[in-house]
């Protein structure tokens, strides 16, 4: 197949092609997350920060995308990306420039910020132009505190190339000896050294980063030998590790598994190299050789090798005080008000908390409720990513110490998060809870809570259907979605989708629940073409679909397909997005807009058609396949009129946003929106905090009518895992066939 390229090194199929490469996707969202830090409205010290999300984003994107491409060169049959159709080798080809003029400009603001720091006061030290007192006060630290701790190592005939930590700060020199002749020694930057250190000078905060300063006195370290060349260096290891069917031992722990596993991950291969400030070619050769990394994945660079750093800086900033500017204004959660009751309230109406613009406490406490009501018999959980103090895992501890039966869905391989849920599952079993850990082909992102109780001899059903994790931290930084109810039938499909789970198995039908991967894309596609079939008949139509990302081909082809219609598609997708908006006779209807602002936008909302005839969905999960097809999500048709209206009403304010967003133009490029002329501009994160200052209502409403047991039994079907992927798409003639000449890939 012939490969284009466009003017921003992104690859196309063709050039009418509306499908943009996964990879170079995620590479423009770190590019919208890195021109945050240039953006001059924002306070410097969230300059910073963005800065410092920037180089986290490109860790992760290295340790994961890139770590799984490498693993496919190496397999003789690797799968091509399935909507650019290019193979793992022709994916890093396009990767490399690509990161390096991110990595540029990335250099470039961080020296703009460094100088704008110095104007507030803070100036970082330059150790090429230090005085006489700066030296010798920096030799004494050096000395005193460093040195000792500091390991040298000599890398010669005689020793050993050491093995190199994954994300550690390492000073290498090439050193010369008239007895020995050349060789290399290598000190590795501790991390477990403060990385900023700080020294006032009169009215000034002078900071130095701990790497720098080692640098500048390491040669003293070998002085029997001529240093050469030197430089600093990092080190980013594939982190891609996955769960071998051959480990899968049933007589084995799955916690055991995945510590072995993590293990491992700390020697996997290296994907790329990093050198500050510069990289001696007699050193990149002799690291690239070792280390078996191409040249196109080394990087110089002059900002920091590991931008953590700006996140100290920039809290050591705050905590000065003084500098309010530098900062965004304070903005707390809103908390309920007093006598607010979530366990009492929700069974007057359905209930939506939106974090984090409303605290996640009145959901802990109804946790907490729950496990000390006599007439609660159980309360199951599915749990992903959890705080390190997580008063929601102590919620169902307690749950459990009071002898309620508490049924804990643990996912162990929720990446990056592994470690912290092992933990977490050992002390959940050891208060006496069921744990399970899902499936062995799907990772279980459900967020699901069901509280079971026993009245008057019938079993009543409180649920909780959410956007994301049960984690109270990140719900004071992303923003989620929480819908909490006492209908019967949302209740019982929840308790087949437990039961399921727990015996291994797929939910395939439910009436109200979105339930991946067989009751998910099925029901969206269903109303896409609800919304086509209406467009066709002349009749009022739209479509409105916000989630974090989007590769799934056969959903891209709906889209496409809803745009030649006439349907208007209004897409809010903060990252990778791998169709593009505009193509003439192909996505012309179809608007796409990012929003990168203070908060994390990761709530999941699909909305189709207006008034009367509008269905709006949340759901937990994203638009890519393995969302779709290879993870349990589940999601809830909101039918309650007024919860409904209020999620109507968020996607129309950010649809209206010209502060955090950027609209996506048909090469694919984004470009900022701006206020029309004489308007005032609208950020629709801070305008959630009005939007919801009513939000925790305690008025009562009407008894909703219940759906029979009856009825719900017979659409709450299950169905044992299926080991042939492809029976679980569901074949749908169309435009997807049309496009691809078949109905999967």
């Amino acid at each position: 197949m012939k490969i284009y390229i466009d003017g921003r090194n992104r690859i196309l199929e063709k050039p009418e092609s509306i499908f943009i490469n996964r990879e170079l996707s995620w590479l423009d969202f770190d590019s919208r997350v890195l021109a945050l830090a240039k953006e001059k409205n924002l306070p410097l010290g969230e300059r910073l920060k963005f800065a410092a999300i920037f180089g986290s984003n490109m860790d992760e994107f290295f340790m994961v995308r890139v770590g799984s491409l490498y693993d496919q060169t190496l397999l003789k049959n690797n799968k091509p990306d399935i909507v650019t159709h290019m193979t793992a080798s022709e994916q890093i080809a396009a990767i490399t420039p690509r990161v390096a003029e991110l990595q540029a400009k990335c250099d470039k603001y961080f020296q703009h910020l460094v100088g704008l720091l110095a104007d507030a006061g803070y100036k970082k030290v330059d150790f090429n132009h230090l005085s006489k007192q700066q030296e010798h006060f920096w030799k004494t630290y050096f000395q005193r505190e460093l040195l000792p701790l500091l390991s040298p190592q000599i890398v010669d005939s005689r020793h050993p190339f050491p093995f190199l930590s994954n994300k550690e700060i390492y000073y290498i020199a090439q050193l010369y000896n008239k007895g020995d002749g050349v060789s290399f020694g290598i000190v590795p930057v501790s991390s477990r050294f403060e990385r900023v250190l700080f020294v006032k000078d009169g009215e000034t905060t002078c900071f130095a980063f701990i790497e720098e300063l080692v640098a500048h006195y390491a040669a003293t370290i070998f002085a029997t030998s001529t240093v050469q060349k030197q430089c600093l260096f990092r080190v980013t290891r594939n982190a891609d590790i996955t769960v071998d069917e051959g480990m899968m031992d049933h007589d084995i722990d799955f916690r055991d598994v995945m510590s072995e596993l993590l293990k491992k991950r700390r020697k996997l291969a290296a994907v790329r190299l990093q050198f500050w400030p510069e990289a001696p070619q007699e050193i990149a050769k002799f690291l690239r050789e070792k280390l078996v990394v191409p040249a196109s994945r080394c990087y110089a660079q002059t900002s920091p090798l590991d931008t953590g750093c700006l996140f100290k800086l920039s809290g050591r900033i705050a905590n000065d005080g003084g500098h309010p500017e530098m900062f965004y204004p304070v903005a707390k959660p809103m908390q309920a008000p007093a006598g607010y009751d979530l366990y009492t309230e929700v069974r007057k109406h359905d209930v939506l908390l939106a974090y984090p613009y409303q605290s996640i406490r009145p959901f802990i406490r109804m946790l907490l409720r729950a496990g000390a009501d006599p007439n609660v018999v159980s309360i199951k959980m599915t749990l992903y990513r959890m705080a390190s103090d997580s008063q929601i895992v102590g919620a169902l501890i307690n749950a459990a110490e009071n002898g309620k039966e508490v049924v804990a869905m643990v996912e162990l391989r929720a990446r990056f998060d592994e470690q912290n849920n092992i933990d977490w599952s050992k002390q959940l079993q050891d208060a006496g809870c069921t744990v399970l850990y899902g499936f062995d082909d799907y990772k279980v992102h459900s967020k699901l809570t069901l509280i079971t109780s026993r009245v008057d001899g019938k079993y009543r059903y409180l649920t909780q259907i959410g956007t994301g994790n049960y984690n109270e931290k990140t719900s004071e930084l992303y923003t989620d979605l929480s819908f909490i109810t006492t209908r019967q039938d949302i209740g019982e499909e929840a308790s087949a989708v437990f039961n399921n789970m727990a015996l291994q198995r797929l939910t395939s039908e439910a009436d109200t629940m979105l339930v991946a991967p067989l009751r998910f894309k099925s029901v969206l596609l269903d109303e896409m073409d609800r919304q086509i079939a209406f467009a066709m008949q002349g009749k009022p139509a739209s479509i409105i679909l916000k989630n974090n990302s989007i590769n799934d081909p056969q959903i891209i082809a709906k889209i496409s397909e809803a745009s030649c219609a006439g349907v208007r598609v209004d897409m809010i997708v903060r990252g990778i997005c791998c169709v593009r908006a505009g193509v003439p006779g192909r996505t012309e209807n179809v608007h796409i807009r990012s929003i990168v602002g203070r908060y994390l936008e990761h709530s999941r909302i699909y909305c189709f058609g207006n008034g009367e005839d509008m269905r709006i969905y949340i759901a937990s999960g994203d638009f890519l396949t393995r969302n779709t097809e290879r993870r349990v999500e589940v999601g809830v048709r909101v039918d309650d009129p007024a919860i409904a209206k209020k999620l109507r009403g968020i996607l129309d304010l950010q649809l209206r946003d010209t502060v955090n967003a950027r609209e996506m133009q048909p090469d694919g490029t984004y470009t900022k929106v701006k206020p029309s002329e004489g308007q005032p501009p609208v950020d629709s994160q801070m305008a959630m905090f009005g939007y919801f200052k009513d939000g925790f209502e305690m008025e009562a409403k009407k008894p909703k009518t219940q759906t029979t047991t009856k009825v719900v039994a017979k659409k709450a079907v299950a169905k044992p895992v299926s080991r042939q992927a492809s029976s679980l798409r569901p074949a749908r003639p169309g435009l997807w066939q049309n496009l691809f000449g078949r109905g999967k890939k």
